[in-house]
């Protein structure tokens, strides 16, 4: 079963005000994001204390039989795996699951921020460190650790209570069509706010999509407190163009879709997509995206709280941390893996790169 629902859209002049109060302290590895200290933004301190909450027992629940379970799998619109590939699943554990999507990231924590303890799934897929607090804070996820934690860079483990699973990486990056860039190509974020580049940029809305609320913070680590809001007033006044989510960006405005706009607010994964998907085929991307504007995107998964079935929960998120499921990813959700075991495909390693200095903010965020 598979369930749509667009948000509506939000004015971009509304949203420096709407959402400066999601700004809190940074972690982050430039020397622009370093200037930001926690006394310009006021932090959260419930999203990693100690929830005190029950924990799944490990051993109990992969030695549990969950044969015959049916098991719902929350995720984002894009969300997209092999066909098969929780046929799998099945044939070791007799458990089945339905893949239950939403609009964006968004969407789907508050969603299940407002149905906390009665879900409408088991497992929750896609959640990332833009909105893990606002879940954690409400006590969203079931403390679980997975059967192949040790294989996750530990930089990438946020939750120390393990509420949260890391199942891949991405950095979110602006992209641009080269043969639809008529001036200079952008290198930096400012460039994006340059009259050169009028009505041709495109990102999402921050309040329901996952890469738009991960440009936002980029921005804000950018910019830092005093000029953050400036800029999305430049962008604004240089014909600024926002969406509800990814696929409305991508695939609408952007000239991938037959859009108009050159330059989209996505993935360095991105021109990995279009070099496999290029029809005619084409020996290069005919995308590009620069490390300079790229903000680190962790995802999770996470036993949802409530679940009837929380022992079968538990084995289907170690399923999406195993090396199968993890191998599987990149080619179809254009993701890194968080299991440092499995192996990326070869597209991946030529035309893909996740940035040495990427642009971070702490999760409290």
């Amino acid at each position: 079963m598979t369930v749509f629902r667009s948000p509506s859209r939000l004015l971009v002049a509304l949203l420096a005000s709407a959402l400066a109060a999601t700004a809190c302290s940074s972690s982050g590895s430039n020397a622009d994001s370093e200037s930001i200290t926690q006394g310009e933004f006021a932090s959260s301190e419930a999203c990693f204390a100690d929830p005190g909450l029950d924990v799944i027992d490990a051993a109990a629940a992969r030695s549990a039989d969950i044969s015959g379970t049916e098991l719902t799998l929350v995720a984002y619109d894009s969300f997209a795996v092999s066909d098969g590939i929780f046929e799998q699943f099945e044939a070791a554990t007799g458990a089945t699951v339905t893949v239950l999507t939403t609009a964006d990231t968004g969407t789907m924590v508050s969603e299940a921020v407002l149905t906390v303890g009665d879900p409408v799934a088991d497992v929750m897929w896609g959640i990332d460190n833009t909105f893990m607090c606002r879940a954690l804070e409400a006590d969203v996820f079931t403390p679980y650790v997975a059967a192949e934690l040790d294989a996750v860079d530990g930089a990438n483990q946020l939750d120390p209570y393990n509420r949260l699973t890391p199942v891949d990486i991405a950095d979110v990056c602006i992209n641009y069509w080269t043969d639809a860039i008529e001036t200079d190509p952008p290198n930096t974020l400012q460039d994006l706010a340059d009259p050169a580049n009028a009505s041709n940029f495109v990102t999402q809305n921050p309040e329901t999509s996952a890469p738009g609320m991960a440009f936002l913070l980029a921005t804000i680590a950018e910019f830092g407190a005093e000029g953050w809001e400036d800029y999305w007033e430049d962008l604004t006044t240089n014909g600024l163009a926002v969406t509800p989510g990814w696929s409305d960006a991508y695939y609408g405005e952007f000239v991938a879709g037959g859009g108009d706009r050159a330059i989209v607010n996505s993935y360095a994964s991105s021109p990995v997509a279009e070099l496999l998907f290029a029809d005619p085929p084409v020996d290069t991307p005919p995308t590009v995206s620069f490390v300079d504007s790229c903000f680190r995107s962790i995802e999770f998964a996470g036993v949802l709280a409530g679940t009837d079935h929380p022992e079968a929960a538990a084995q289907l998120v170690d399923f999406l941390l195993s090396t199968t499921f993890q191998e599987d990813i990149a080619l179809n959700m254009f993701v890194f893996p968080a299991n440092t075991n499995a192996e990326l495909p070869p597209e991946f390693v030529d035309w893909a790169e996740l940035s040495d200095t990427p642009l971070t903010l702490a999760p409290e965020v």
